[in-house]
């Protein structure tokens, strides 16, 4: 079985900008996504030594990168225009799906949190990476 990134699609949609799901595309040829490590649990031990957790809700902090030609540069380019004209966030939804492993990923509602204006100038322009930071990342298994 191949775990390759090659199928992966990206979906996303912002209410008021991109209503209908927009996929993503043209990616960065070693970093298309990553995200943050999540503490599901909050640990803290007493002074008597006993150790007690309880469970947090934290944000999941998601970056992408496009190449600086991506057609998908846009998607990004307007929500962070929109919302300087507005002076007011517009939330996305998105999904991930990974069919190379059978696993699908629905994002609730994100906030455009890192944004790159334009790419860096090099021997050649280099990616445009993004953050969204979601409330939650619901993995579920794809359905065929």
């Amino acid at each position: 079985m191949s775990i390759t990134s090659q199928n992966a699609r990206l979906l996303l949609s912002v209410s008021g900008v991109f209503d209908a799901p927009f996929a993503l595309q043209d990616f960065s040829a070693d970093d298309i996504f990553d995200t943050n490590d999540v503490p599901p649990t909050e640990a803290v031990m007493g002074v008597d030594g006993n150790l007690t957790g309880g469970v947090i809700n934290v944000p999941v902090v998601w970056s992408v990168s496009l190449m600086a030609d991506s057609v998908s540069n846009v998607f990004f380019d307007n929500w962070a225009a929109a919302q300087k004209l507005a002076g007011d966030v517009f939330t996305a939804q998105g999904t991930v799906l990974l069919t190379s492993i059978g696993r699908e990923f629905t994002m609730v509602k994100g906030l455009l949190t890192g944004y790159k204006p334009m790419p860096d100038a090099r021997r050649l322009l280099q990616a445009r990476r993004y953050a969204i930071t979601w409330q939650q990342v619901q993995p579920a298994n794809i359905q065929f």
